[in-house]
């Protein structure tokens, strides 16, 4: 009696409790739906690893840019819906680990590195170990220094070369195709140590082009999809090599440019060229 007496006096109680459950169910949506996405991710990695024991090479490395695909949306959906977590974080490192760092470390090893025996899988042990470091210490690391770049190379980047180096040579040499060379080691063991050291990359997170022109960016985007539709093994193989090369490139030039400031001998020549000061970084 006195309870139905209390909700004849407040009304109101039970709507707030119905929209608070309301607010809930709809909080709890928004934080499966980016974890999904990284199902998706772990279900695309698991799914090469088992091609490539498979020796279904050419599916692997297919279901490697398909995990990143899925790695990209769950973090874009999980900022546009305000749905991130840690618990989120945490589990897109471990799927991000089979996917990028176990599956393309098996693929490598499979498809080329075998012969090489010790070396060979050691190189792909290497592989994933130097991953799963990269991942520990974005996540350390996480909202420190800039944004625009990464330190060392991301390991979805060093996982798509894996993926399209692979690609690339079943395109151009066909499925019989012997891959036992000493180049692909060596591209094993250089991804590696590229993702552990403390090279930037850019991030291409904020681009000025595309806040202020749209339309010039969304031609470039069409164009650029446009060109990798026509080839895609030879055009992904191509833009991985060039982002991944990008990195020594860039740093290279910096230590020169920065070796020619503290040079007195330059002073004027910096000076022309308009190159920073030598305590600049």
């Amino acid at each position: 009696m006195s309870t139905q007496m209390n909700e004849n006096r407040n009304p109101g109680r039970k709507k707030r409790k119905k929209r608070r459950g309301s607010a809930d169910e709809t909080s709890r949506g928004t934080y499966i739906l980016p974890n999904l996405f990284t199902t998706g991710n772990l279900f695309a990695g698991f799914y090469g690893i088992v091609s490539s024991i498979n020796g279904q090479y050419f599916h692997a490395a297919v279901a490697v840019l398909v995990s990143c695909v899925f790695d990209i949306l769950d973090g874009k959906v999980a900022r546009f819906t305000k749905a991130t977590s840690r618990f989120g974080v945490e589990y897109d490192s471990l799927a991000d680990l089979v996917a990028f760092g176990v599956g393309p470390g098996l693929l490598i090893y499979l498809w080329a590195l075998q012969p090489f025996g010790r070396l060979g899988w050691l190189a792909a042990f290497l592989f994933v170990a130097c991953g799963a470091l990269r991942l520990a210490r974005f996540n350390v690391q996480a909202g420190q220094g800039s944004s625009k770049y990464f330190v060392g190379l991301p390991i979805p980047g060093a996982a798509c070369m894996i993926a399209t180096t692979v690609l690339f040579f079943l395109k151009l040499k066909g499925k019989d195709y012997d891959p036992t060379h000493v180049l692909f080691l060596l591209e094993t063991y250089v991804l590696g140590f590229l993702m552990v050291s403390s090279i930037p990359f850019n991030s291409f997170k904020e681009l000025e082009v595309i806040k202020g022109k749209p339309l010039p960016t969304l031609f470039v985007l069409v164009l650029l999809l446009t060109v990798v539709a026509a080839k895609p093994p030879v055009m992904l193989f191509l833009l991985f090599s060039a982002y991944v090369l990008s990195g020594p490139v860039s740093q290279l030039v910096r230590i020169l440019r920065r070796r020619r400031a503290k040079d007195p001998g330059v002073e004027g020549a910096a000076a022309e060229e308009h190159l920073p000061p030598a305590n600049s970084g």
